[in-house]
């Protein structure tokens, strides 16, 4: 018997360009249904920068926008409020939001920009080459530490969700991850959550911060991915809500 998956209008039928295992597929599932199950598709417009989710238009059947590196909440922040009625979110990775655009989304949040960011951090640069993220733990080995991330020689890895916690402008905060269904079941409702927040018209940024596989540049098969998020990301990067 042939196994066919259930699809949502959000959601459409094409092949990944995604490498095997990687967790973006199962977060682009997560905001599909999200969308579809809030009745909100047809006035969701959602912004992707640069990254290896900067083609999340030819998965995502809704208004998108594709934007420079770092800079999706200034454009999501020009978007909601000339489109307020609209829900506005930013589909962003850690090379992304934690780099190039730190300043960018620090800034949304301290002006309490009605926004919702879905932060995929899977702690290494993807599309580039898997080079030291701001997030790459240490001891792990990338592209450009060789011999593993270093505090005295590249510092420590960036913790976003705390920083933008202690923000006025951040109106909820969470971090979830993406190595289990129990995981993944917590993170649809994180998501949901967030965007729920937008649409009630809550005041304030809402990101949720998802710890996400790229068995490509950690080196490994994919269920081994999933365990390392387990066994050595979440110390770094504890799970749980931290305002909202």
């Amino acid at each position: 018997m042939k196994t066919v998956f259930a699809r949502t209008p959000t959601l459409k039928d094409c092949p990944t360009h995604y490498c095997p295992g990687c967790g973006h597929g199962i977060a682009h599932r997560l905001i599909a249904e999200i969308i579809d199950e809030m009745g909100i598709r047809d006035r969701t417009i959602g912004i992707a920068p640069v990254g290896c989710a900067v083609l999340a238009y030819n998965y995502l059947d809704v208004d998108m926008i594709e934007v420079a590196h770092g800079r999706a909440p200034a454009v999501a922040t020009g978007m909601k409020r000339t489109n307020p009625g609209k829900i506005i979110f930013s589909y962003q990775g850690d090379g992304d939001l934690a780099a190039i655009g730190t300043a960018e989304i620090i800034h949304a949040a301290h002006r309490g920009e009605q926004i919702t960011v879905v932060f995929i951090n899977n702690a290494v640069f993807g599309m580039t080459g898997g080079q030291m993220a701001p997030t790459t733990t240490l001891g792990q080995v990338t592209a450009t530490t060789p011999k593993g991330r270093s505090a005295a020689r590249e510092g420590y890895p960036l913790q976003i969700a705390e920083l933008l916690a202690i923000l006025p402008g951040a109106a909820y905060v969470e971090r979830c991850a993406l190595s289990g269904p129990a995981r993944v079941r917590k993170t649809k409702g994180a998501i949901r959550h967030a965007f729920e927040l937008q649409a009630e018209g809550a005041e304030g940024l809402s990101l949720v911060e998802v710890l996400s596989p790229c068995p490509t540049y950690w080196r490994m098969p994919p269920a081994k991915a999933m365990e390392w998020i387990e066994s050595e990301m979440i110390k770094v990067f504890p799970l749980g809500r931290l305002k909202g």
